[in-house]
């Protein structure tokens, strides 16, 4: 190894401290921001359910207890 190299390495090294640590972004992964796109769809199909659901026990609330046979 060169005294050359070995002083390439350490200029390099030194204006790479001068400039300090970069920091790095977080980044969401897209499988991350797939599954979270789901749950909010899942969301709002429940609460529309849930909406259904009171709707017609409005008109007709469900026998609870009744036995089908």
């Amino acid at each position: 190894m060169t005294a050359a190299t070995l002083s390439q390495w350490r200029d390099i090294f030194l204006e790479a401290g001068e400039s300090g640590p970069k920091p790095h972004p977080i980044k969401e992964s897209v499988e991350v921001g797939r599954l979270r796109e789901k749950i909010g769809e899942q969301a709002m199909e429940n609460e529309l359910l849930r909406e259904k659901i009171a709707r017609l026990e409005q008109i007709r609330p469900l026998a609870r207890g009744r036995s089908r046979q």
